[in-house]
């Protein structure tokens, strides 16, 4: 995308840019599907035909022969759809500076290293069971797809971990040890049973015998967002307000879940709302869009944001209006735009670690 056709859609009044998608959008019908991800903002994600978290949305672009998809995501979501969707369907992702964080913080060089470092404490091939979240590179997905292991999301991770350990004595778990931690603890593994891994310090900053040792070794990265709440903020709103249920993402740390009254996925989260009794009250420790948009569908239970400070995925907000509306000119004009591909030979190997995931149920 030409940064001219750009600057000359930010020249535009927004509402003009609004008219602009609702009209282009209606011309498309059935050869564009707009997926949107529950952290995009309001002016975008009122847009989407289908809203999720990133494997829902890879999974409805998957069942559908839509031939173009436009992800209002981030990248690695983008990858999941196109490894999960038929070569002829064409994944776009609006704006490509559109990252994570979280995924960076691991790279296949880096996972690599660790790999290669623990053979000389240990058989990883025989003795570890790599696990990544779906928030990770394609890159990531194929290696653990090539040495046995599988991907998990933040509500299925207690069950891909205990697969895990079921195939091998040990699990590597990346890229965010909170969600490793919180499902560990949670599943009753002893907080003696699992090491940090720092990347980039000789066995991870570990020793041989701690990393011999330990079921659980937990990558050290996590999602800056989800790192911002603290555990002080429950207990400022539960004396604010008497009564009020905190739920937090997994990715938080572990202090923040141990003083939430329930922990889980976006998803699960999103249920608990909708499921509990008009009055109810929350505070909720996840993504800010997400909890001003649950305050917005129910009214009849006041809802805040655990946190005082604004936590917004600056990455997931870099998709806007005028992004989404160039992506729908490229599908109007046949270009393929901004598509994400993921190699033949890496796209296989991460299906496998999928569809391992996948398989459990």
């Amino acid at each position: 995308m030409s940064s001219k056709r750009l600057e000359a859609l930010y020249a535009r009044a927004e509402s003009e840019v609004i008219d602009a998608i609702t009209s282009l959008r209606a011309e498309l019908g059935d050869r564009v599907l707009i997926l949107g991800h529950h952290y995009q903002r309001e002016e975008v994600f009122r847009f989407a035909d289908v809203s999720g978290d990133s494997l829902k949305l890879s999974q409805q672009a998957a069942a559908t022969h839509v031939p173009n998809i436009i992800f209002c995501g981030v990248h690695f979501m983008a990858e999941t759809a196109d490894i999960l969707t038929a070569d002829d369907q064409c994944v776009m992702l609006p704006d490509p500076a559109a990252g994570c964080s979280m995924a960076d913080m691991a790279d296949g060089a880096q996972v690599a290293e660790c790999w290669q470092q623990l053979t000389s404490v240990m058989d990883p091939d025989a003795q570890v069971t790599p696990v990544t979240y779906i928030n990770s590179t394609a890159e990531l997905k194929a290696f653990c797809g090539e040495h046995g292991g599988a991907v998990c999301t933040s509500g299925n991770a207690e069950r891909v971990m205990r697969w895990g350990w079921g195939e091998r004595e040990k699990i590597l778990f990346f890229p965010d040890r909170h969600l490793g931690e919180n499902s560990a603890l949670a599943m009753g593994i002893p907080e003696n049973e699992m090491v940090v891994w720092r990347p980039g310090e000789p066995l991870g900053g570990n020793s041989s015998e701690a990393l011999q040792r330990a079921r659980l070794i937990l990558w050290d990265g996590f999602c800056s967002v989800h790192q911002l709440f603290q555990p002080e903020h429950s207990a400022t709103m539960r004396q604010q307000h008497p009564g009020i249920a905190v739920l937090a993402h997994p990715e938080c740390s572990r202090e923040v879940c141990e003083a939430a009254d329930f922990v889980g996925s976006t998803e699960m989260i999103i249920r608990y709302v909708v499921e509990a009794p008009a009055g109810s009250q929350f505070a909720i420790a996840t993504e800010l869009n997400l909890v001003n948009r649950l305050r917005l569908q129910h009214p009849d239970k006041p809802i805040w944001f655990l946190s005082p400070m604004v936590c917004m995925c600056s990455t997931m907000f870099r998709t806007d209006p005028q992004h989404l509306l160039a992506a729908l000119q490229d599908v109007a004009a046949d270009r393929s735009g901004n598509r994400v591909q993921v190699p033949t030979a890496v796209a296989a190997l991460a299906r496998i670690a999928l569809q391992r995931m996948l398989d459990l149920g």
